[in-house]
């Protein structure tokens, strides 16, 4: 099956998003392919994804720069186009990526503009909240009378499902009174699952953003109220409130410069889609291994709508073929992974 085939749709693996660390959007793809779909050769991965060989050599460039693939044998044939490659494991690959991530990372970060040392916190006109839940509830109250504007710093590489189930409704309801919300948080250790809530929260509107690293869990109200957690990582140990203005504007500040050099996860990645309900059983149906006219015949539909159900799958994913589209699919975690690879025409192994 070739990247421009019209049979079935190989669905691929669930694999977390690349981009997020950095990797350019055709690397995202070939490892993806290779995940998915096991060692390929240069020329094959360009017949597979309907790439030019070109944007395939630099894109492996690229991963093997990162140690993200390496070469699986000798040539099978001439040439650059015959070097087989196989994908690093996906655990390592986000390992990888994630230390390189933190070594690209300015050393001084974390406490840049002396704000959150030790000793400089409480010199500033504060109380005290002393534990999780004494914050939970100020916080409640601070956003029942937010009107403008709402900062969030979160350091932590995975949330806890306490954590978002109170987190998700208090966004939505800030961002339905039209808050301009945004959110400063990490890529996520358990890599595209803690990111669903950060996802639905940029669907709404709110703005959110990643950083390699982050000083401190602080959350900010219109300008005039900040929490800073005792525990840099964590509201555990309580919270300082700071009303101070001087004192607030300078977390708001230190907010501002961490805010500049972060990255939008979703910008060269795969956007998000939902699927209708004829797409899903379209996409279930050509997975399962049918071909445009059967899966017409099942639906009791016309072959040309299966076939333009996927051109504008294929549109809005903002992707080439269906091998692409696939590849989409899995990481969306649209539809299931095929069980058996199928055949790659014009591959070498």
């Amino acid at each position: 099956m070739t990247g421009r085939s019209t049979g079935v749709l190989a669905v691929g693996r669930a694999v977390p998003l690349l981009v997020r660390w950095g990797v350019s959007a055709d690397a995202d793809l070939v490892y993806r392919c290779l995940v998915t779909f096991g060692s390929r050769s240069t020329g094959g991965i360009a017949t597979s994804l309907g790439l030019a060989v070109r944007r395939v050599r630099a894109a492996l460039d690229e991963l093997a720069e990162a140690d993200l693939v390496e070469p699986a044998a000798a040539p099978a044939g001439h040439g650059t186009e015959a070097v087989t490659w196989r994908a690093a494991e996906v655990d390592v690959a986000v390992t990888n990526l994630r230390r390189r991530a933190l070594r690209r990372a300015a050393p001084a970060t974390e406490v840049a503009a002396g704000l959150l040392r030790p000793g400089m916190v409480r010199p500033f006109p504060a109380r005290r909240l002393p534990d999780r839940e004494a914050t939970r509830r100020r916080i409640a109250e601070l956003v029942a009378v937010e009107r403008v504007e709402h900062l969030a710093m979160n350091p932590e590489e995975v949330f806890s499902t306490d954590a978002l189930a109170i987190a998700a409704p208090m966004d939505i309801a800030l961002l339905r009174r039209r808050i301009r919300l945004r959110s400063l948080g990490r890529a996520p250790a358990d890599g595209d699952r803690s990111s669903r809530h950060a996802s639905e929260f940029a669907r709404l509107g709110g703005e959110y953003r990643e950083a390699p690293r982050l000083p401190h869990k602080l959350m900010i109200f219109d300008r005039r109220v900040a929490l800073v957690a005792v525990d840099p990582n964590g509201l555990h140990r309580g919270t300082w409130e700071i009303v101070e203005p001087a004192a607030v504007e300078s977390f708001v500040s230190l907010f501002a410069r961490h805010w500049t050099d972060a990255t939008d996860p979703r910008r060269n990645g795969v956007p998000e889609v939902v699927l209708t309900p004829r797409e899903k059983a379209v996409v279930a149906l050509l997975a399962e291994g049918h071909t445009d006219t059967s899966a017409a015949k099942e639906l009791g539909m016309s072959t040309r709508s299966v076939t333009y159900a996927l051109r504008s799958l294929m549109d809005r994913l903002g992707v080439e073929n269906r091998f692409q589209l696939g590849l989409a699919l899995g990481a969306m975690q649209a539809a299931s992974p095929p069980r058996n690879t199928p055949p790659v025409e014009g591959d070498h192994q």
